[in-house]
């Protein structure tokens, strides 16, 4: 040893004191490039790429750029930043490290360069690169556009869940035709998965045709498949007539539907098969809105809305009723609609 001293603790011939004595533990390269998305402002992490807060991602290039002697193991580090020119940061590592039992601190510095580049998900999105196309049609000509637009956000909200997943996930792009909207989306997989949450939300008809596009790089065919929904004609809220009676349609799901019979309000499941056979007497947004002039059990009266008359008006035992209730004209009558 070089101090002559004895010790418990010899790190390659010498004390601990005496291997720490002027010797440099951490080291950094002169400078780490980080490559930033100019699109979507993603951050690279090797062969990654990741949303993160830009701070954090200057701080995290430093740290992971550090390196220690063999000797030393590194319990915990800090780093610091300022910026220096657009782009490039200069930043230092303090490190806490253990070498022997005993604790000992260094630091180094780098600079962190900011690199815009396009990550590979939004070259293949500025790209119009698509592997299916999810066709969302109206039941109707008449129909109005609100279900159609409310479809629309579920599979934005689907594509958005999974994309946290997988970045090999996005919509391409989205357009208005007539009769519907066209949304290119990036994987075949998540186009089956869209069509199959809109048939089971909607009760809608689903139907998928391939297109073979090319080959891929190892010789195999390359498709491009069209999920084409068209939603029914009816819709949630809806007043529809069914087997000669009148009912609101009050839940739809991918094996049939909920529905309540405006005449004595009670609750009925039908198959999916069976709602082929509804039709639309009101849609939700055409109900009318009547003032409620007076309360009995079991019974209201309304202010009709066309003269003003006053209208009796069945209503379910226990319901809250409020100022107005929506009612539907059948037959020169009005009913409640629950």
């Amino acid at each position: 040893m070089r101090c002559g001293e004895e010790a418990d603790c010899i790190v390659n011939g010498l004390c601990v004191g005496c291997f720490l004595d002027g010797r440099k533990l951490t080291a950094l390269p002169h400078h780490v490039d980080v490559g930033v998305c100019a699109n979507c402002g993603d951050v690279g992490a090797g062969d990654r790429w990741v949303t993160k807060d830009i701070q954090d991602a200057i701080a995290d290039a430093a740290v992971g750029a550090l390196t220690a002697v063999k000797e030393a193991r590194v319990v915990s580090v800090a780093a610091s930043s300022e910026e220096q020119e657009p782009n490039t940061h200069a930043v230092t590592v303090d490190a806490v490290l253990e070498i022997g039992g005993r604790m000992a601190e260094d630091s180094s510095s780098t600079l962190v360069r900011l690199k815009n580049t396009v990550c590979k998900r939004c070259s293949k999105q500025l790209g119009n690169y698509y592997e299916a196309i999810l066709q969302i049609r109206a039941g109707s000509k008449d129909a109005p556009q609100g279900p159609m637009r409310e479809a629309l956000n579920r599979v934005e909200n689907l594509v958005d869940a999974q994309s946290a997943a997988s970045r090999n996930i996005f919509i391409t792009k989205t357009e208005e035709v007539q009769g519907g909207i066209d949304v290119y989306l990036s994987s075949m997989s998540i186009g089956k998965a869209a069509a199959k949450d809109l048939a089971d939300a909607y009760c809608a008809e689903t139907k998928e045709t391939f297109k073979l596009v090319g080959m891929t790089d190892d010789g195999r065919n390359m498709y491009r498949i069209t999920y084409l929904v068209r939603l029914p004609d009816f819709h949630v809220g809806d007043v529809v007539v069914f087997e000669g009676r009148y009912f609101k349609l009050a839940r739809v799901s991918g094996n049939g539907a909920k529905v309540t019979d405006l005449m004595g309000f009670r609750d009925r499941a039908v198959k999916r098969s069976d709602m082929a056979s509804f039709k639309v007497h009101a849609r939700s947004e055409d109900l009318l809105e009547a003032v409620v002039v007076n309360r009995g059990k079991g019974e209201i009266q309304v202010l009709d809305p066309s003269d003003y008359s006053t209208v009796d008006v069945n209503v379910p035992e226990g319901a809250e009723i409020g100022d107005t209730v929506r009612v539907a004209e059948i037959d020169d009558a009005l009913y409640y609609v629950p």
